[in-house]
This record gives C-alpha cells, sequence and structure tokens, in this order.
C-alpha cells in the first residue's frame, strides 16, 4: 500500500532515483463521448483517494516481454504497453477493449458471470489474459489506442512510472436505450454508477467507475470534491473541449450520432496535426513525453512577487516542457504551452489548474530560457 507522500515531490532528489516502472493508462470515451474514471480507495496500491484512469503496470506473465530499464524501447509505446491498456481496463472495469472473431465488431459474447469470472482469473494470475482472449474468442483491439502523451514521474518522487496514455473511443454503434438513460444526464455523484465496480479485490482498489462529461470532471476537481493528479487534469481539460461541450447539466440534450462523430473528428485532427508555440514547432500530443518539473522559489514571475497572474508562495508550478532523464538525447520532447499549478497537501494534489505559460512564466521565458 502507498500514500500520497509516494507521489508527493521530495525537497532534494535521491542520489539514485527509484527505478520508473512501465505502465499503461486509457482515457475511454463512452458511446455518448464522456470519459471513465475510477475512485480509488485510501488504502489503494496507488493513488489513494483520486480519481484516475483505467490503467496500471505491465505484467511480464500477461503482456508479454517488457524492456529493461536501459532499453530506449522502455519509453516508447510498444505492444506490452497495449496488451496492458487493455488487460487494466477490463481488470479494473470490466470493459473488454477487443474484437469478436466471428463478427469482427466489439466483443460481448459472454455473460456477464463470465465476465466476472475472467476478471477475477486474470487479476489473480489463475489464467493468462491471452489465453482468456483466444478461448473466449476475441482479439484485443490494440490498433484501436491513439497514443495521448507519455508521462514520467520526476526523479524526486519516492514512487515512479513511465506511463504510456491512450485514448480508446468506443464505437457509437453501442448506444442502447439503457446506456442512453444511464450515461448521458449529469447525475449526482451519489447516483448509481455507470459502469459495475470493479469486484477482482473485493473493491479494495477502487469504489466507483463512471463516466461523466470532462467538463463535469474538471468542475468537480475545481471545487476540490475528487482528486485528480496533474496529468489526469491536464488531458481531461483537453477533452472537455472537443467531446461532449454541450453536455452541461442533467438536463442537457444528448448530442445526434452525428454530432458526436464530428467531435470525434475534431479531437483527432487535434490529437495529430502539427503545432506551433510561440514561432517554434511544438511536438504532437501523441508523441509528448512530459516529465513535470516543480521550479523552485525565484523560477517563476517577478522578483517583488509571489509569482504572475496571482500564483502565491503555496502553490507549486510544473512546467512540462521537460522529457525526463531517461529519455534525453533521444529526441523526445514535452510541452512548453501549458504549466500547471497546484497545491501538494497531506491528501494530494489540491487547486490542480492549467495556465497558459506566459500568464504564469512571463513572456521573457517563454522563447526558452528557462
Amino acid at each position: 500500500m502507498t500514500s500520497s507522500a509516494d507521489h508527493k515531490p521530495l525537497k532534494n532528489a535521491p542520489k539514485v532515483p527509484a527505478v520508473a516502472k512501465p505502465s499503461s493508462s486509457v482515457l475511454l470515451i463512452s458511446p455518448t463521448n464522456q470519459i471513465l474514471f475510477l475512485h480509488r480507495v485510501r488504502t489503494s496500491s496507488s493513488f489513494a483517494s483520486a480519481h484516475v484512469f483505467p490503467g496500471g503496470a505491465l505484467s511480464k506473465t500477461h503482456d508479454g516481454p517488457i524492456p529493461a530499464p536501459e532499453d530506449p524501447m522502455r519509453h516508447t509505446d510498444g505492444p506490452a504497453y497495449r496488451l496492458a491498456a487493455i488487460r487494466e481496463t477490463f481488470e479494473e472495469s470490466g470493459i473488454l477493449l477487443a474484437t469478436s472473431k466471428k463478427t469482427g465488431r466489439l466483443f460481448t459474447e459472454i455473460s456477464d458471470e463470465e465476465r466476472e469470472q475472467g476478471r477475477r482469473d486474470v487479476h489473480s494470475g489463475k489464467v493468462k489474459f491471452i489465453d482468456l482472449m483466444e478461448n473466449w474468442g476475441a482479439v484485443p483491439d490494440v490498433e484501436g489506442l491513439k497514443p495521448f502523451t507519455r508521462w514520467i514521474t520526476p526523479e524526486n518522487v519516492p514512487k515512479r512510472f513511465s506511463t504510456q496514455m491512450y485514448i480508446y473511443l468506443l464505437p457509437l454503434a453501442q448506444i442502447s436505450s439503457a446506456s442512453d438513460s444511464s450515461s448521458s444526464g449529469l447525475k449526482a455523484e451519489e447516483d448509481e454508477i455507470v459502469i459495475p465496480t470493479p469486484t477482482h479485490d473485493g473493491g479494495i482498489e477502487h469504489t466507483a467507475a463512471r463516466f461523466l462529461p470532462a467538463n463535469k470532471w474538471i468542475n468537480l476537481a475545481r471545487q476540490n470534491r475528487i482528486i485528480l493528479f496533474p496529468p489526469q487534469f491536464l488531458l481531461t481539460l483537453l477533452l472537455s473541449t472537443y467531446l461532449a461541450p454541450t453536455v452541461t447539466g442533467p438536463d442537457s440534450p444528448i448530442p445526434s450520432l452525428s454530432q458526436l462523430q464530428a467531435e470525434r473528428d475534431a479531437l483527432l485532427s487535434f490529437l495529430y496535426k502539427p503545432r506551433t508555440y510561440a514561432g517554434e514547432p511544438e511536438v504532437s500530443f501523441a508523441e509528448a513525453c512530459i516529465s513535470p518539473v516543480a521550479l523552485g522559489k525565484g523560477e517563476y514571475g517577478d522578483k517583488g512577487q509571489d509569482g504572475v497572474g496571482g500564483v502565491g508562495r503555496d502553490t507549486a508550478v510544473l512546467v512540462l516542457d521537460r522529457p525526463g532523464n531517461e529519455v534525453q538525447g533521444r529526441g523526445r520532447r514535452g510541452l512548453k504551452e501549458w504549466v500547471v499549478t497546484t497545491k501538494f497537501v497531506k491528501t494530494g494534489p489540491s487547486d490542480v489548474d492549467v495556465r497558459r505559460r506566459e500568464d504564469v512564466l512571463g513572456t521573457t521565458r517563454v522563447a526558452g530560457k528557462l
């Protein structure tokens, strides 16, 4: 078990940083373009009490060979990362991102009882995930995963990961009357969840799993009603512009299929299109590699201020343009355009938000002087 301290930056990085453990995570998009989050409990093995995307560490048993720490491919999208993303999503949410060998469509040819037993068997190691897929006549849809940044935990954090983020779009054609009524409206957080609570570990890791529009998750985080770590906050905020932006309340109408598809097309264009910032080329979101760095006093704002734009002395400013020492010299780049501001408290990050780089660091630092 870990605590929030395992994810809080230390004042000084250790001489020998912890090895970043390879992991995968999925921003799972519903047929109505909403995002799935899992709520971890206080005793969770990582990111306790936070809301997180489905995901977890790579497994040699289930996912195949994992590149060694010194291998450049360890921090690159690859087969093990993709299979782990699908396996962990299945274990944690019960949603299987696979196609049927019979129909070529999303695999739905098992009963609820078979699905739950499969989740337990994979989690316990009773059966290999790929063997279960073969027995069921399912093929993991690794090609359906869209890379959406990699995050390498900074060296001054005790528990470190190298996490490949993906977007997966569940088919629009899978909308049913039951799912429409339960997943499209904005109900109170106490309402019945949309996706069954994960049961593979008796509810030890998660207490809830549900879809909501990205803008709703961001509003809850800004009110500190839920905990989102900086990567989850930034990526959800970016998606909120494109997915279900008009669904803002319980009475919001469900967008038409053509509107939903248009939202997805705009998102994918945003994901892959060439970008520039301050007149210089920026890396695409599909290729970005980010190792957030918390700036120290005097590294942001004017000398006589706590910070530009109302950034107080108790607020950390995380720059996102560093790719991490593990990939230095390999052409990987982070994102310059934004910084994350947050306060690190006992329970985890609070008051998380994303600001334009120049609004916090000042225009003199936009051109790469920091």
